[in-house]
């Protein structure tokens, strides 16, 4: 197989050094910090107290996710999900995929109801 020839003329893009770069995408240059939420409430602060109980006791992260849940599943998702950063020690993207399971479950066991 032949190797490809190598183009000694500078193509349109070498040439036009000086030109602009196009702007970066604006979803790109979003953080993924998480938005601040507030826990004040105190429904919301006994379930994040009953998570650090069970992480202390050596209990798995989900068990403490579906114990904050049980307790706060009428809250809006961005409060569960940094209840469940705060209450079970998960990353926020952790989080979502933990409020995301508990929802689908409580949605199941309420068909079967």
């Amino acid at each position: 197989m032949a190797k490809k020839p190598v183009n000694p003329e500078p193509t349109d893009k070498t040439t036009n050094s000086a030109a602009p770069e196009p702007a970066a995408d604006p979803a790109a240059s979003q953080t993924t910090e998480p938005k601040p939420v507030d826990l004040s409430a105190p429904a919301v602060q006994n379930a994040i107290a009953r998570g650090k109980v069970l992480i202390a006791e050596g209990k798995s992260k989900a068990d403490a996710a579906r114990a904050i849940y049980a307790v706060i599943k009428d809250e809006s998702k961005d409060v569960i999900v940094a209840a469940f950063v705060e209450g079970a020690t998960l990353t926020p993207k952790g989080a979502l995929t933990y409020w995301y399971n508990n929802k689908r479950r409580a949605s199941k066991e309420r068909k079967l109801d």
